[in-house]
C-alpha cells in the first residue's frame, strides 16, 4: 500500500485506537430531506468535533460544509433512484475521481445490491470504481446491500463482503447481525469492517449492536439516523465515541449520552 493511501486511510481510522467513528449524512442522495437533516448544516456542525470522518455527497460538502474544516471527507460517489423507486438497486457511478479530488476527499464510497436486480452493474462499477481509485491513492468504501429477499445474516453479508473486498475495496461498510458476524469480518480477510446504524434504534440498543461489533471485530461504525435522529446527537455520537475508541461498555457510554441529554 502506497504512503497516499495509507495516509487517506489513517485520516479516516484513527492510527492511536485503530477504530473509526464515521457520521454518515448522505441520506438525501435518495431520500431527500429526511428526518434529522433537513437543515444539513445545522445538523451536523455540532456533531463535526466528535466525528472522525463525514460521509457525505458532494453537493452538500459545497453548499454546508465549512471548507476552514479539518473533518475528513469520505464522499459518496453513487446515485440514480430515489426512494420513490421500489428498485433501489438501479445506481450508476455519478462522481468522476477528479471531482473527488477537487473536493480533497480522503476516500470515495459507493454501493452494491448483492441479490438486488442490479448485482452484477453495481458489482462491476466498484471494479471500474477501485481500477480508478488506485491510480490517485484513493480509498474506496463499498457499501453493502442485500436483495429484498435475502436475510440480512452472516451467510448474504459474508456474501456480499467477501465480493466486496474481492473487488478490491479498502474498507466495507456492512449491517450488524446478532449471530456469527465474526464470521462477516473473517470473510473480509484483513479489510476494515464497519457498521452502518440502520434505522433510528432505541438509543441503548444502537450501543449495544456498536458494542457487539466492535468486540467481534469491527473497526467501527458509520453510523447517521441513530445519531442525528436522537433527541440528543451530540450525546450520541460521544457515547458511541466512549465504546468505539475507549472501550467503555454499554451503561457507561449510555450514561454520557443521559448527562449530555440533560
Amino acid at each position: 500500500m502506497d504512503w497516499g493511501m495509507k495516509n487517506r486511510l489513517y485520516k479516516t481510522i484513527n492510527p492511536k485506537t485503530g477504530k473509526t467513528v464515521m457520521l454518515a449524512v448522505d441520506h438525501g442522495y435518495f431520500q431527500g430531506p429526511t428526518t434529522g437533516l433537513s437543515d444539513l448544516k445545522k445538523a451536523i456542525d455540532p456533531l463535526i468535533p466528535h466525528a472522525d470522518c463525514l460521509f457525505i455527497t458532494r453537493g452538500m460538502v459545497r453548499n454546508v460544509v465549512d471548507a476552514k474544516t479539518k473533518i475528513p471527507i469520505f464522499l459518496r460517489v453513487s446515485g440514480g433512484p430515489s426512494v420513490l423507486q421500489e428498485d433501489l438497486s438501479d445506481e450508476h457511478i455519478t462522481v468522476s475521481m477528479k471531482e473527488a479530488l477537487r473536493l480533497n476527499a480522503v476516500g470515495v464510497g459507493m454501493s452494491i445490491f448483492v441479490g438486488g436486480k442490479h448485482e452484477s452493474r453495481t458489482v462491476s462499477n466498484l471494479g471500474k470504481l477501485v481500477n480508478e481509485a488506485q491510480e490517485y491513492n484513493m480509498p474506496v468504501l463499498a457499501i453493502t446491500a442485500v436483495g429484498k429477499e435475502m436475510a440480512r445474516d452472516a451467510r448474504y453479508l459474508g456474501l456480499a463482503c467477501r465480493m466486496a473486498v474481492e473487488q478490491g475495496a479498502n474498507i466495507v461498510k456492512t449491517y450488524f447481525c446478532e449471530q456469527d458476524f465474526d464470521k462477516v469480518v473473517e470473510a473480509c480477510n484483513g479489510v476494515p469492517v464497519v457498521i452502518a446504524g440502520g434505522k433510528k434504534i432505541e438509543e441503548k440498543s444502537a450501543l449495544e449492536m456498536a458494542k457487539n461489533a466492535i468486540e467481534q471485530g469491527a473497526v467501527g461504525v458509520d453510523m447517521g439516523r441513530n445519531i442525528f435522529q436522537s433527541d440528543s446527537p451530540v450525546g450520541m455520537i460521544k457515547a458511541v465515541n466512549a465504546i468505539v475508541h475507549e472501550g467503555k461498555s454499554v451503561e457507561e457510554a449510555y450514561g454520557v449520552y443521559e448527562k449530555e441529554k440533560k
